[in-house]
């Protein structure tokens, strides 16, 4: 598989699908760097309601 495989589905996706997934890696990437331990389920369901109002 390559890397274009790989980004296809992110590409191809509805814009509120690509807002989601893009906001939630920034998240994920931002608790990675400062090594955050906590749950994201509430952060990610509250980016979730956001785009789809």
């Amino acid at each position: 598989m390559n890397i274009d495989e790989v980004h296809e589905p992110i590409i191809t996706a509805l814009p509120e699908v690509r807002e989601i997934i893009e906001r939630v890696w920034k998240l994920e990437k931002n608790r990675l760097e400062k090594r955050v331990n906590s749950h994201i389920n509430d952060d990610i369901v509250r980016i979730i309601k956001e785009v789809v109002r």
